[in-house]
């Protein structure tokens, strides 16, 4: 049936190359990838703010109706990370504190919705990772339409079922599955540049003289 089917997962990010990531700061990737790529600015942690990472399994759903994020959660691996493009729609919340309780209890990496959760006090407490675009207290609809396991956007960043998910403070970002390895090995190196930044303000030898010669290079100063 046209808009209500679960497709399988032809391929997945590997467990150890999701390791790597583990505790690289989002922003040190997204400034490897360009900047050319965010999951939303409204998409933020409702958890306490531990680091999420894992496969994407994806979830296209009607606005309101979590009817195929209940199966999702079913067909979910360990170390997945369920993707829900539920419209954005605030309305009605797609997940709350059974759902998430029950997830962490299948060892998922964590939870998106583009959408609301409710239970947000007991979630916030929680470490399960859980990313959202609202709260509210109106439960949900089940009785679909969805689909799993299709391609989906959130606010312009696409992601293919078994993509990789990477989350913290600063937000969300994709990372397409046959760049993981690239992507880690530029998103370490600019990491590492970063610790010797600090290394440099803490001992007193940071150089600024770039920024002079940027504002001459720009006719600013002489």
């Amino acid at each position: 049936m046209i808009g209500f089917e679960i497709h399988a997962r032809r391929r997945a990010v590997a467990a150890d190359i999701v390791a790597k990531y583990v505790g690289l700061p989002v922003a040190n990737i997204s400034d490897v990838m360009s900047r050319m790529t965010a999951g939303g600015p409204r998409l933020r942690p409702m958890h306490d703010g531990s680091f999420m990472a894992g496969p994407a399994l994806t979830v296209r759903t009607r606005p309101g109706d979590n009817l195929m994020v209940h199966k999702a959660l079913d067909l979910a691996a360990p170390g997945d990370v369920v993707v829900v493009d539920a419209g954005g729609d605030l309305t009605n919340a797609i997940i709350g504190e059974i759902m998430v309780s029950y997830a962490k209890s299948r060892k998922l990496g964590g939870i998106v919705i583009n959408g609301s959760i409710r239970d947000a006090g007991a979630l916030r407490r929680g470490d399960f990772p859980v990313f959202a675009a609202g709260i509210t207290h109106r439960g949900p609809y089940k009785d679909g339409p969805g689909e799993i396991n299709c391609p989906i956007a959130l606010d312009g960043m696409t992601i293919e079922p078994g993509d990789l998910i990477v989350g913290d403070d600063d937000g969300l970002l994709c990372i397409p599955y046959d760049q993981v390895d690239a992507i880690h090995e530029a998103a370490k190196g600019k990491h590492a540049a970063e610790e010797k930044t600090f290394a440099n303000i803490a001992s007193g030898k940071h150089d600024t003289s770039w920024v002079d010669a940027r504002l001459k290079a720009l006719g600013v100063i002489k």
